[in-house]
């Protein structure tokens, strides 16, 4: 028997055209999506709400997170004020610098500059916090002066913490943008510079930012026999969580035959497409122990997907190497499954070999538990 399908027609002013509701498989479009939530909230129609949430969920990135923050506190859902927040003070050089940053709301915008969490250098939240401030003089049809900017931000501007700022970052960015008075770009400058600080109506202490967490996939390390050597070849290893995180960077074995500089590529992909990649360096001592290399920002890994890890090191040959390798490791709150990647071409698999650390922000228990 066919799906019966039933037409309402409704009108109203504040969604374009008239629309229907029927009884069949929902389609979302993220061009049309919030339209739709508003439609559902306000006709009730819980059921197309919830879809419309799920949807919002999977499709949130850096780029629309601190819109889509905005438009979760005017639509009361917490479940996406939640997951906005995870996103945003991930990746919150990113968030703050997408192009919907400037269309938020004031409420949203001092949510944001006040957050403790954010992992974020307090100059790219001074410049987006100005490029706010252009686009609100526009919608309240006034020139966008420095002395507009600083009106339209109000209150909100004292929640930047200017003195965290590098001195060069604050000589060269705030000091000059004309949005500070003279008084308090010359406090400010005392407080940077001299023993007898002035006191200043800033916010001192720096922000908490997010804790780095580390999946240890191997139990041991070793070396001399059967010794693992770096040729220029691929390392990598697939791994999936069943929650979503923030890759920052890998942790890498270095040399077992002395002190050696290497020259380092590590990659992120997910399905074979490059998400992130990063060239740099790294000094290793001689040590068993790991080192830390990072990507530029952050990187949004979703559950329930098999992404890979790699990395091409080019410095001393032979290296320390994981052994007793776990295919199933839980650090915090999330689990990490590893899988042999087709992709590695220097032996790295999830019984032994490289990549010994991923290096991710993330759920942790206390906050599961809350």
């Amino acid at each position: 028997m066919k799906q019966k399908i039933v037409l309402i027609l409704i009108k109203f002013h504040d969604v374009d055209n008239s629309l229907y509701l029927y009884c069949d498989e929902i389609r979302l479009e993220p061009d049309t999506v919030l339209a739709t939530l508003y439609a559902a909230k306000k006709y009730l129609v819980p059921h197309l709400a919830q879809q419309c949430v799920k949807f919002l969920e999977v499709s949130l990135t850096a780029r629309n997170a601190c819109l889509l923050l905005s438009q979760s506190r005017l639509f009361e859902e917490p479940e996406l004020m939640t997951r906005c927040w995870e996103v945003i003070d991930a990746q919150a050089e990113m968030a703050l610098q997408s192009e919907g940053f400037v269309d938020i709301d004031f409420p949203t915008l001092t949510s944001v500059l006040s957050r403790e969490t954010l992992n974020c250098r307090e100059i790219v939240l001074f410049d987006a916090a100005l490029s706010w401030a252009e686009a609100e003089c526009t919608r309240q049809e006034v020139d966008p002066t420095a002395e507009n900017k600083r009106k339209v931000l109000g209150s909100a501007l004292n929640l930047i913490r200017i003195p965290c700022m590098e001195l060069g970052e604050f000589a060269n960015g705030a000091a000059q943008s004309g949005i500070l008075s003279l008084q308090e770009t010359t406090d400010l400058f005392l407080h940077f510079t001299a023993r007898n600080k002035p006191s200043v109506t800033y916010p001192t202490k720096a922000r908490q930012g997010l804790k780095k967490q580390i999946c240890h996939r191997f139990q041991s390390s070793a070396y001399r026999s059967n010794q693992w050597r770096y040729r220029g070849r691929v390392d990598s290893i697939n791994f999936m969580v069943d929650k979503r995180i923030f890759v920052v960077g890998y942790g890498l074995y270095g040399s077992s035959s002395g002190a050696a500089d290497y020259n380092v590529r590590i990659e992120l992909k997910k399905y074979g497409e490059v998400l992130a990649e990063s060239t740099t360096k790294f000094f290793s001592d001689g040590s068993s122990n790991t080192f830390h290399v990072y990507f530029t920002h952050p990187v949004q890994v979703e559950r329930d997907v098999y992404y890979t890890a790699s990395a091409i090191l080019d410095g001393a040959e032979l290296s320390y190497f994981g052994q007793e390798g776990m295919s199933e490791v839980t650090v915090g709150a999330v689990t990490f499954m590893f899988h042999c990647s087709s992709e590695s071409t220097n032996g790295t698999g999830v019984q032994g070999g490289q990549i010994p650390e991923l290096i991710f922000y993330g759920p942790t228990l206390e906050a599961s538990d809350k």
